[in-house]
């Protein structure tokens, strides 16, 4: 199994602090540490180690595909303004992950990164209808080659305290290929023109890389 690399200092920190915290219970109480603490310390490295797993997906590029950016639920679905970058309606739709799922994100179309930026802010829960514009996160703006742009928001939730996000101004933006990272509990925003044909529904289960969240006809000049 494959650790992404944001886990690396998380997982030998918490490795040496466990052993340590195993070493001083087994000096004091043999009983503790095989039935309490022991056990207790084994699932927590467990729970870190599945949590910063890489996952390995079978990838399908498709010009007209958006694939979801990320594992999780789909929270919300809804025809918005979106007034930072594109200014025009939008349909939104919202993938809310869990500690359970694998927090990579990854860019839902292939094109150019026409825009980025971070913004402090707060961390209310990933699924409270405010958080997509109160909390911390990071907007970017991804445009295919034939100019329809896709917005991408990710925002930290109550447990998310670090966003990852490699996107640069000017480059290119692989279809499937890794956009950043979100640690613990969050939210990623998907930002649709109109004519997108919504292929999934609320609640729904789904899988980064994987699953198809819309499909966007190409633009015709």
């Amino acid at each position: 199994m494959k650790i992404h690399k944001e886990g690396y200092t998380i997982l030998l920190v918490s490795f040496l602090t466990l052993a340590a915290l195993n070493f001083v219970v087994y000096l004091f109480s043999i009983t503790a540490f095989y039935y309490g603490v022991l056990p207790a310390s084994a699932l927590l490295m467990i729970f870190l180690l599945r949590f910063f797993r890489v996952p390995h997906r079978t990838i399908t590029p498709n010009e007209t595909t958006v694939f979801s950016p990320a594992d999780g639920t789909v929270v919300a679905i809804e025809e918005v303004f979106e007034n930072e970058y594109l200014n025009t309606k939008c349909i939104q739709v919202s993938v809310f992950m869990s500690v359970w799922n694998v927090h990579i994100n990854w860019y839902p179309i292939k094109g150019t990164v026409k825009y980025y930026k971070y913004h402090p802010g707060k961390y209310l829960v990933a699924w409270h209808p405010k958080s997509s514009t109160l909390n911390e996160r990071t907007t970017v703006v991804v445009e295919r080659p034939d100019g329809v742009p896709v917005l991408l928001r990710q925002i930290a939730g109550a447990l998310a305290r670090r966003i990852v996000c490699n996107a640069q101004v000017g480059k290119s933006a692989e279809q499937c290929s890794e956009m950043g990272f979100i640690k613990f509990g969050s939210r990623v925003d998907l930002f649709l023109p109109l004519n997108a044909d919504i292929a999934v529904s609320l609640n729904q289960k789904v899988t980064g890389n994987n699953s198809v969240i819309a499909t966007i006809p190409t633009k015709t000049n």
